[in-house]
């Protein structure tokens, strides 16, 4: 008895007639069958759905009565199964249908799925053919071929299934294989595990050597499935680098906006796919390491993945399916359709010698197809028992010898047959196999080619022949596209399989290797857009990078090479692609080193890359070393270009302020400025004001608030003068402007610089850019200052909310801001919270930079504050003198850090009833702020008045009450009456400071 997969519907309570109706299907079906199920029930009928599998179950008569034994109306869905038989087994279907169709024919109606030609045998049946049909029309020759009579209302046909022959809303799949054959058994296991359960967010694997035909079952998945989807998106996940640009690449197609930093787009596309109702499909193709790509699937959704892929790992992430080689019965048949020459006894021997591998059985067949007067016995035989040195190649134990002699074979019909495609595959080699770079070949350069090449790329016929030979004899798959002039199509992309690509550079000359390598170089530099820093270059840059390692650009010495890569490297960096950056420029600087000299220009760039993707990243002590060894080489050597040494400080600098030795930092940038001066001209040269920027920072880390604002101000205006009032140096400066003039306690003017800024960085730069961040942030410390608490808690826990999706929550840029919206809690009351927050980023400054580093002792002292606050009076005051004495240590004892953490040890001191000692802190505290700062600076006003009311509560009430009126009257001129310090002190409140590390 043949198996079905019955699902009842139910009665419906709009039926007026109790006819049922049964559709019946092939698997490959399921859409079709949804969407006919749903226009019935949905007219007021019950129905059931029936899936059968002709593929499997010997034909037999009972079988097929059995199936069309339902009660009420059969309605057959027809599709192209039968183009999946053998002549045999067809023959024998069409049989049985002969033999029952009559019986039933009064109650069987059919319509036709497929745009294939109906065999003569359902011919009688008279399908109705639904392709190329508008839904409406569809659905009423549906209901006709039902017996169903069209409700009178109108149904809307956008609710429930989409109409299959519609396309998914978004779709990007590499062409369906036609040639495409069996494995229905895995395709019914791939369904189940997906779409078939019903359940969202489901991930399956692939699983299997290479050459077993992973790809083309996923690929038919997504085109036999594609109606349960509205959103289909294939990924090329061999590379990461690749894989995460073509999902950045959906971002348009769902209505995301790309902001340039490519993590913060993955981001976003992510949380479109997991919240959007659509259903989605998901496709990694080729996925190595999960830890790769596993920030490409979504947590959450109404969305399948499906993974190709050789690694186990996967089990991990979802349900894994093994795939191995056809069937032999499946081997037999793909034969039979991909040459007529063979008959079922030579495809099984065949199949035989190469072990049912469907790619050798591709290649096989094709070998045969185009080698008709070759026999077929001998053939096999050559296969199953020769040897690759007779065929020119020397054996390699990495691939099976039968592979290897079918291969050799396959390789001297081109070379001796079809001279111009093989010398195109021993060009096409020497790139990526994933998707070779056609169009790059296409816009060559004669002068870039192997000479053999030049005038087959130049006409566009001889090209495409070149190309489909390839196709045809190496199963490479090519698709076309509109060529340049609107009445040609031309070869648009090639997909070579990575095991055919591997022994093809195996087996090649040295002579011919060096040859095409160089070529390949040669086209891969001559498609440099020389500028990373366009967005309009970006899908470039990342379409060139899975290349440069196979060309051997990598090992290149020739300068123009080297651009490419150091471009490539800089393009990283502007999409926030650091880890991937610090591997390429680690590659080329290790690889450069052993044949250039260490002042080499491309050398020192690699370098300066590195150190900056290591600082990016927060590997802060292998950046120092790159950055000192850097240094050295150059000081040793003769000959240093200016511009070199200044990079290398610079860099350095940037290195030794992340971690907390401003002293030196400030000497190295005071030394590139000067430099930069002399040698590049004052504020007139964007690299001179680079490098005075980074100074004023180093200056502001210093504590010298004052002058940092000064020489900020500066450059501010020198580089809109320069560079116009929105480019992102220009913003940077303004935000960099308004960070110094609130902490030196110009609220409102650093407020109102800041608002401006911030909704500049959101129109030129995008709202999840790392310095729009960075604005937002600033914005929000600056609404706190001002007493808007709320907008401020509402910003704030934004701007943490992004960087924690985009960076994680151990990043440097996450810490910064968590160690901020931890005392911002605190001040809302939320102190539970504010406490978690505050000692777990304490813990990962630790980790991170250090025990002794500013910001670690900054955070705990944070701690600290809070601790106080949650009545553990003793173990505040114990966490806060330690914090103040390695305060003073790291940055001395009057910067404004050590002063704040002297003014919270105070606040501890009255905490445990020691007021006595706060009171002498205290007056100490105030002299110090009044040097370093100021006497109307925020932090020296509210030191008196912590001071006032300590003296006061030691019986100095006389200095105590001249020092409140003092404090009051400043307060007062500073920020008005009604400000909310100035209310805490009037409340007798002790005042508070707290640490709020600067971006570097």
């Amino acid at each position: 008895m043949l198996s079905r997969d019955q699902v009842g519907r139910g009665d419906s309570e709009m039926v007026t007639e109790p006819v049922h109706v049964t559709v019946v299907f092939a698997g490959q079906s399921e859409s079709w069958a949804k969407w006919i199920d749903h226009q019935v029930r949905a007219a007021g009928r019950t129905t059931t759905l029936v899936r059968w599998n002709p593929l499997r179950r010997p034909p037999a008569a009972h079988a097929l009565t059995d199936l069309l034994g339902a009660p009420g109306r059969i309605l057959l869905v027809i599709d192209d199964w039968y183009e999946r038989l053998g002549a045999e087994r067809f023959e024998a279907w069409a049989s049985v249908l002969r033999q029952v169709l009559p019986g039933f024919r009064e109650r069987i109606a059919a319509v036709s799925v497929t745009a294939q030609p109906l065999p003569a045998e359902v011919a009688p049946l008279a399908p109705v053919e639904l392709r190329g049909l508008r839904p409406e029309l569809a659905r009423v020759r549906v209901l006709e071929c039902a017996a169903v009579p069209a409700p009178n209302t109108l149904i809307d046909l956008r609710r429930g299934p989409r109409f299959p022959d519609d396309p998914p809303e978004v779709w990007r799949v590499p062409r369906r294989n036609r040639r495409f054959i069996g494995r229905t058994e895995l395709l019914e296991q791939m369904y189940a595990g997906l779409a078939g359960t019903g359940s969202e967010g489901a991930t399956l694997a692939l699983r299997g050597p290479s050459g077993v035909g992973k790809t083309q079952l996923a690929l038919e998945y997504a085109h036999r499935f594609a109606g349960e989807y509205d959103v289909v998106w294939w990924i090329t996940a061999v590379q990461r680098v690749t894989a995460r640009q073509q999902f950045a690449d959906l971002a348009p197609e769902l209505g995301v906006r790309d902001g340039g930093d490519l993590a913060a787009t993955i981001k976003a596309v992510r949380r479109e796919l997991g919240d959007t109702s659509r259903p989605w499909l998901l496709v990694l193709d080729g996925a190595g390491d999960p830890d790769k790509v596993i920030d490409l699937i979504p947590d959450e959704g109404r969305g399948h993945v499906l993974v190709t892929t050789h690694r186990g790992e996967w089990a991990a992430q979802g349900e894994i399916l093994p795939v191995a080689g056809f069937a032999r019965r499946e081997s037999v048949a793909f034969v039979g359709r991909r040459t007529e020459r063979l008959d079922a006894g030579q495809a099984d021997r065949l199949a035989d010698a190469v072990e049912d591998v469907p790619l050798l059985l591709d290649q096989t067949a094709a070998w045969l197809d185009t080698n008709p007067t070759m026999s077929v016995d001998e053939y096999v035989r050559d296969i199953r028992d020769g040897r690759p040195d007779r065929f020119g190649v020397m054996p390699s134990r990495e691939y099976p010898e039968s592979f290897q002699v079918a291969w050799a074979k396959l390789l001297n019909t081109l070379r001796e047959g079809s001279e111009p495609a093989w010398h195109l595959l021993n060009l096409l080699v020497c790139f990526s196999p994933e998707v070779v770079p056609v169009r790059l070949l296409q816009t060559a350069r004669p002068t870039d080619l192997p000479p053999e090449l030049a005038d087959l790329v130049a006409e566009p016929s001889s090209w495409n022949s070149a190309l489909r030979k390839l196709s045809e004899i190496t199963s490479m798959r090519i698709e076309y596209e509109q060529g340049p002039r609107l009445d040609t199509q031309t070869v648009g992309t090639l997909r070579m399989h990575r095991l055919f690509h591997r022994f093809v550079r195996y087996v090649q000359s040295p002579e011919d290797a060096a040859r095409h390598f160089a070529a390949a170089r040669r086209l891969l530099v001559s498609t440099d857009p020389r500028d990373s820093s366009t967005p309009g270059n970006w899908a470039r840059y990342a379409a060139l990078i899975p290349h440069l390692e196979p060309s051997g650009a990598l090992d290149s010495d020739d300068e123009d090479v080297r651009d490419l890569v150091l471009n490539c490297i800089e393009y990283l960096r502007m999409r926030g692609e650091y880890d991937e950056g610090r591997r390429l420029s680690r590659h080329a600087v290790d690889r450069w080193r052993q044949n250039s000299a260490d002042t080499d220009r491309a050398v020192l760039v690699a370098v300066h890359q590195l150190a900056n993707m290591q600082r990016r990243l927060g590997r802060y002590t292998e950046a120092e070393a790159t950055g000192r060894e850097t240094v050295r080489r150059l000081r040793a050597a003769s000959g240093v270009r200016p511009i070199e040494m200044i990079r290398a400080k610079d860099g350095l600098g940037g290195t030794l302020m992340a971690l907390g030795r401003y002293a030196e930092a400030r000497a190295l940038f005071e030394e590139a400025a000067e430099t930069a001066a002399v040698e590049l001209g004052g504020e007139q040269v964007p690299r001179t004001l680079t490098v005075r920027s980074n100074l004023a920072m180093a200056l502001g880390l210093q504590g010298h608030y004052a002058e940092s604002l000064a020489l900020h101000r500066r450059i501010f205006e020198a580089r809109v003068e320069l560079l116009g009032g929105k480019d992102a140096l220009t913003l940077n400066s303004a935000l960099r402007t308004a960070w110094m003039l609130r902490l030196l306690g110009n609220y409102r003017e650093a407020l109102e610089i800041q608002g401006h800024n911030s909704r500049l960085h959101s129109q030129v730069l995008d709202r999840n850019h790392s310095q729009t961040l960075h604005a937002e942030h600033n914005l929000a410390l600056c609404s706190r200052r001002v007493g808007d608490l709320q907008f401020a808690h509402a910003m704030m826990r934004g701007v943490r909310r992004k960087l924690v999706r985009r960076r994680g929550s151990l990043h440097p840029e996450t810490l910064l801001v968590s160690c901020d919206y931890a005392m911002l809690l605190r001040q809302l009351g939320e102190t539970e919270e504010a406490r978690d927050l505050a000692e777990a980023t304490a813990v990962h400054y630790a980790a991170q930079l250090g025990e002794d580093h500013p910001y670690t002792v900054g955070a705990r002292d944070n701690v600290a504050v809070i601790m106080r606050e949650t009545g553990d009076a003793r173990g505040a005051l114990e966490l806060s003198r330690q914090c103040t004495a390695q305060m003073e240590k790291a940055v001395g004892r009057d910067h404004p850090w050590s002063v704040g953490s002297a003014k919270n040890e105070v606040a501890a001191l009255v905490g445990a009833g020691e007021k006595e000692a706060a009171a002498a802190l205290g007056r100490d505290a105030c002299a110090r702020s009044a040097r370093a700062l100021g006497e109307n600076h925020i932090l020296t006003v509210s030191l008196r008045a912590g001071l006032a009311l300590d003296l006061a509560d030691t019986g100095e009430r006389e200095e105590a009450e001249v020092l409140r009126r003092d404090v009051a009257a400043r307060l007062t001129a500073l920020f008005g009456a009604d400000h909310p310090q100035l209310r805490e002190i009037q409340e007798r409140r002790h005042p508070y400071w707290d640490f709020e590390p600067q971006p570097i």
